[in-house]
């Protein structure tokens, strides 16, 4: 038989431009070849040299307005590091707050329901799978009693866009929750009260902030039971109901990633204790302090690490990042370290506490904080350089070279074999051990938006998934959705004990210039769509060097072949991974395929690719598109 070429350029409901290449097989719908091309480039790492490390945190977050908070909050724990300060308790609870509503329950909702859920639709499903629809049609809901729909093909069409219900309750839903963040942070996408050392926030009237934050808080753990509930029923019926080409079970199998997982996650939710203690404990010195570091970042309230498989490598970022390299193989950026570009202050070969970067290799140019971005413009050439997306790829203590994955499935996959729990008072966030996890919920007052049942306390378990599928990426995401939504309860408990002990300062002094003559280090924070991560290095109170990946840069990273076994046959991002294992459902010819499953796979890791690739570049008379095969020039109506 035949292979289809398709061109998806641009994949719609996704945040910035990605195109995708694939080869199918017309017999046995597998896909052969998968490429992914990012054709904007941004150079913020560029304009960031010369200023003041304070200016990084506004700066970065203009990367994006959808998390520009994401980019502000590991900025700003960049910055804390090499100040050498910390937030008292309070000011780590309220940025903790502010960020539990501003981007994880505003985003969360949104990237399932209205980007990710119109795949799972009524108009999609009826559409392109008939059988599958005949079949939610038949099916009855097993979580009916929260979001009170009776079959699964109730639950398809109120995803249908616009019109759904599910889609308009997103909409009023996101709202409130932006409303809750914006009390501290004053603005979103773009915080104003981030400070290295604390957090600006007005807390003259601090008990009726928090009041208006309770009364949102509220309403919205009831939402955010409604939207697990609707996506653990639609994954259970795409495990148990649905089947791939081959006979395997759809949510089982579709859009796997690496063989073994390879799973990176920053945690989040500083411990507002331990946090500001190491201040104390470093005495104002950066390089103390950044000996603490995997000390806080272990106590946060999720938690860090680096994981192949069901075993963690290692649960601590300073270890972790000593093997942190970026290549430029396939994408288009000029090879620093074959240039010879190095960084103004010279090579750096170990970090600040003397231990040798890439563990000694001669890789260590190719460290965060030796990376000089030189950009390449070029044409999309398949065999050499195709995307303006760069390539992370983590070297180990053995020497192996992995491949990276980051998401909500990789934090609850690092918070599982943390087998931990974490509690406030007499409320239990949640609590793992090592192949489970369990998240709690409170119950509250009927909500008149939902159905009776969301107002009851509730118990999630989530089990540690074999592999990151696309139904295990997006069931994922409802999971965590409920973890921060208990998370954010565990923190407004700790700041009403603060309250009551007298504690409601925020913020260490701080003032413009207070930088060490010279220090480095790095900061990383989970976000919807993973680990965000920032390296600065800052002489004389003025950047030299600074550099950030967004979580999809490693998820969108191009292929090439630094990776070792295990993985060397593996040596792409996940969006490529996962669509080489996935199969075409779509019961149509395949010339009239327009990769739907395809799609899918890519959209459950909810790519940002304003942030991935960070000027855009345009060759005169626009861009220009060869027509393979089958070229789908929008994918709106996918």
């Amino acid at each position: 038989m035949s292979t289809i070429k398709l061109w998806i350029d641009p994949i719609t409901r996704i945040e910035g431009h990605l195109g995708l290449y694939a080869e199918v097989d017309a017999a046995t719908r597998a896909v052969s070849v998968a490429k992914t091309t990012v054709m904007m480039f941004r150079g913020f790492e560029v304009f960031l040299r010369g200023r003041p490390p304070e200016d990084a945190i506004a700066i970065t977050s203009r990367s994006c307005g959808v998390c520009g908070a994401a980019h502000a909050n590991a900025s700003t724990r960049a910055c804390d590091a090499a100040a050498g300060m910390t937030p008292l308790p309070m000011g780590n609870v309220l940025r903790n707050l502010a960020y539990a509503m501003t981007d994880y329950t505003y985003d969360h909702p949104l990237i399932l329901n209205m980007l990710e859920g119109p795949d799972y639709s009524e108009l999609i499903v009826s559409k392109l799978t008939p059988s599958v629809w005949q079949t939610a049609q038949q099916t009855p809901a097993k979580y009916s009693s929260i979001h009170g729909y009776r079959t699964i093909a109730d639950i398809m069409r109120d995803l249908n866009p616009i019109q759904g219900r599910i889609w308009q309750l997103t909409v009023k839903y996101q709202r409130i929750a932006r409303e809750a963040g914006v009390l501290i942070y004053g603005r979103h996408a773009h915080p104003a009260t981030l400070i290295p050392g604390g957090i600006s926030t007005d807390i003259t009237n601090l008990a009726s902030l928090l009041q208006e934050y309770y009364a949102r808080l509220s309403l919205l753990t009831a939402w955010v039971k409604f939207v697990w509930a609707i996506w653990q029923d639609l994954y259970e019926f795409f495990r148990d109901h649905v089947s791939t080409p081959d006979g395997q079970p759809y949510a089982l199998t579709q859009g796997k990633t690496h063989d073994p997982p390879v799973m990176l996650a920053g945690g989040w939710s500083d411990d507002p204790e331990v946090y500001s203690n190491i201040y104390d404990e470093a005495g104002g010195d950066w390089v103390k302090m950044y000996s603490l570091l995997d000390k806080a970042y272990n106590a946060r309230w999720e938690k860090p690490g680096f994981a192949i498989g069901h075993e963690i490598y290692s649960p601590n970022p300073t270890e972790i990042q000593l093997g942190y390299l970026e290549f430029a193989d396939s994408s288009f950026y000029e090879d620093w370290v074959k240039a010879n570009v190095a960084p103004p202050y010279g090579w750096l070969k170990t970090d600040p506490l003397g231990r040798e970067l890439a563990y000694g290799t001669d890789l260590y140019k190719y460290h965060m904080w030796n990376r000089t971005t030189i950009p390449k413009p070029g044409a999309i050439n398949f065999a050499e350089k195709y995307t303006w997306a760069a390539e992370p790829r983590l070297l180990l203590k053995d020497g192996k070279i992995a491949p990276i994955e980051t998401g909500p499935i990789s934090q609850l996959w690092l918070n599982t074999l943390h087998a931990t729990k974490v509690e406030v008072d007499n409320h239990k966030a949640w609590e793992s051990n090592g192949s489970q996890l369990k998240v709690y919920l409170p119950g509250g007052t009927v909500n008149p938006d939902l159905p009776p049942g969301t107002a009851e306390e509730l118990v999630i378990t989530w089990n540690l998934p074999k592999y990151s599928t696309t139904m295990e990426r997006l069931l994922a995401r409802a999971v965590h959705l409920a973890l921060v939504v208990s998370l954010a309860w565990a923190n407004l408990l700790y700041a009403f004990k603060l309250i009551n002990a007298g504690k409601i300062q925020t913020s260490r002094p701080w003032s413009y210039g207070k930088w060490p003559s010279f220090s480095y280090s790095f900061g990383w924070w989970q976000v919807p769509r993973g680990n965000c991560m920032h390296w600065l290095v800052q002489q004389n109170g003025r950047l030299a060097n600074y550099q950030y990946e967004a979580p999809t840069t490693p998820n969108v990273s191009p292929t090439n072949n630094r990776c070792t076994d295990p993985w060397k046959g593996q040596c792409a991002g996940p969006f490529e991974m996962s669509v080489r294992n996935s199969k075409v459902t779509e019961e149509v010819p395949p010339d009239q395929w327009t990769g739907l499953d395809l799609v899918r796979a890519i959209r459950s890791f909810d790519p940002c690719l304003a942030c991935a690739v960070h000027f855009e570049a345009k060759g005169e008379g626009g861009r220009v598109y060869n027509v393979i095969e089958k070229v789908i020039w929008n994918a709106c109506s996918l």
